[in-house]
C-alpha cells in the first residue's frame, strides 16, 4: 500500500505511529493522546482499517438479533439520559414475562442474539429477570440470551443483598450467556461524578466484567464520547478497558457510542462532528489490541457513518435490532431495525464481505 511507503504519516507527525502498527505493537497513553490530536483523520482511519483488514479482511459482520428494553423506570438519573422515568411517572413501563415474549415472537426472524437492558428499577427483584431468561431460554433455545449491563448487575445485587458474583450466577443458570457493554460511559472518576453519581463506579463495573469472564460469560465494552470528556479520559478509558482484558480475556466486541444530544439535561457547547466520531471509532480500533471486533452501532451513529467506520476499523454492522428506545429517544433518527438484506446490501456497498454471525461471533 504506497499509502504506508510515503511521507504521509512522517508529514503528520506519526511516523512511528505506523511503523509501531505495522509491527503489531502496542500503542502508549501518549501514542493515543496524539492519535486523538491529528489533524487529519483519514490518517488515523488509514492506520485503523490496516489493523481491521490485518485481523478481517473484508468480512463484516451482523446479527438477526432483537433489542428488548423491559422498564425505563431508573433510580439512577444520570445527567445525560433522556430515556429515564421515575417510577410512577408519564410515560414509565416495566414489560411483562408476557410481553417479552410478545416482542420476541412479532420479530421478523427468529433471532439468534436476543438483547435485553433496561433502567435499574426500584422494586423489580431477581426473580422477574430469572424468570425473563428462563422463559426466552425455553423458547428461544438456539439464541444467545445477551442480557443486563453490570450497572444493572450491581443493582440487582444491592436489591436482594447478595454479592454481584451470585447474581451472575443465577442468571447465568437461568439462561444468561453473555452481558452488553453499556454503562461503562467514561471511566474518568470525575466525568462520573458529573454526570452519573449514583451509578456503578468504574471500578465496580470492570470488577463485575472480569467476574462474568470468570463464569465463562463472554461481555462487549462500549465508551460514551462527546459530552464533557477530555481527550486524556478517551485513551485513559481505552487503556483501563484494555487492562481488564489483559487480565481476563473475555471482552469480544467494543462498542463507540457517540453522545445524543436531544432530550439531555446536559448542555454541549461544541456538539460532535461526523469526522470525530469517525476517528476515535480508529483510535478504539488502534488502541485496543485485545479485543477482537469493534462494532458500527448503526442506531447511534446512523446509516450512512456506520458504513463510513468499516473503513476506519469497525468490523462488525450490529444486527437487525428491530425496536430500540434508548438511543431514540436521545435523538437517534435511525430506523428502528433493518432487514438481513438490507443489511448486506449495506456492506456490500462499502466493498465489504457480509457474514452472518452468532452472538459469539461464530459465522453462520
Amino acid at each position: 500500500m504506497t499509502l504506508f511507503k510515503s511521507d504521509y504519516f512522517h508529514n503528520m507527525d506519526l511516523a512511528d505511529i505506523r511503523d509501531k502498527v505495522e509491527a503489531g505493537e502496542r500503542l502508549s497513553f501518549e501514542d493515543g493522546v496524539r492519535l486523538f490530536h491529528c489533524p487529519e483523520p483519514l490518517a488515523v482511519g488509514a492506520l485503523a482499517h490496516r489493523v481491521r483488514t490485518r485481523l478481517h479482511g473484508d468480512r463484516t459482520f451482523y446479527v438477526v438479533n432483537r433489542h428488548v428494553n423491559y422498564t425505563n423506570v431508573c433510580v439512577n438519573g444520570c445527567e445525560f439520559c433522556a430515556y429515564q422515568r421515575e417510577e410512577g411517572q408519564s410515560g414509565g413501563f416495566v414489560l411483562t414475562r408476557e410481553d417479552v415474549l410478545a416482542k420476541l415472537e412479532a420479530a421478523p426472524l427468529p433471532p439468534r442474539e436476543v438483547h435485553i437492558v433496561g433502567g435499574c428499577h426500584p422494586k423489580l427483584g431477581l426473580d422477574y429477570f430469572e424468570d425473563i431468561l428462563s422463559t426466552v431460554h425455553k423458547h428461544y433455545p438456539d439464541a444467545v440470551l445477551k442480557c443486563f449491563t453490570a450497572v444493572e448487575i450491581a443493582h440487582f445485587a444491592r436489591l436482594e443483598n447478595i454479592s454481584t458474583h451470585e447474581v451472575l450466577t443465577r442468571l447465568k443458570a437461568a439462561g444468561l450467556g453473555m452481558m452488553p457493554g453499556g454503562g461503562a460511559e467514561i471511566f474518568a472518576e470525575r466525568v462520573r461524578e458529573r454526570l452519573c453519581p449514583r451509578k456503578a463506579t468504574a471500578d465496580e463495573w470492570l470488577a463485575i466484567h472480569e467476574q462474568a469472564h470468570g463464569l465463562g460469560l463472554k461481555t462487549n465494552g462500549t465508551m460514551l464520547f462527546g459530552h464533557i470528556e477530555t481527550i486524556e479520559e478517551r485513551v485513559d478509558h481505552l487503556v483501563r478497558l484494555r487492562e481488564s482484558q489483559d487480565r481476563s480475556h473475555g471482552y469480544t466486541c467494543f462498542i463507540p457510542l457517540p453522545f445524543l444530544t436531544e432530550n439531555s439535561k446536559l448542555t454541549i457547547d461544541n456538539p460532535l462532528t461526523g469526522l470525530e466520531e469517525l476517528k476515535t471509532i480508529a483510535v478504539c480500533r488502534l488502541m485496543l489490541d485485545n479485543i477482537p471486533h469493534i462494532k458500527a452501532y448503526w442506531v447511534m451513529l446512523g446509516v450512512k457513518q456506520a458504513q463510513a467506520a468499516l473503513k476506519f476499523g469497525a468490523d462488525d454492522f450490529d444486527g437487525t435490532v428491530v425496536e430500540e428506545k434508548i438511543g431514540h429517544e436521545a435523538g437517534a433518527t435511525s430506523e428502528q431495525g433493518l432487514s438481513r438484506s438490507e443489511l448486506e446490501d449495506m456492506i456490500r456497498g462499502c466493498g465489504c464481505t457480509p457474514v452472518e454471525r452468532d452472538g459469539f461471533f461464530n459465522a453462520i
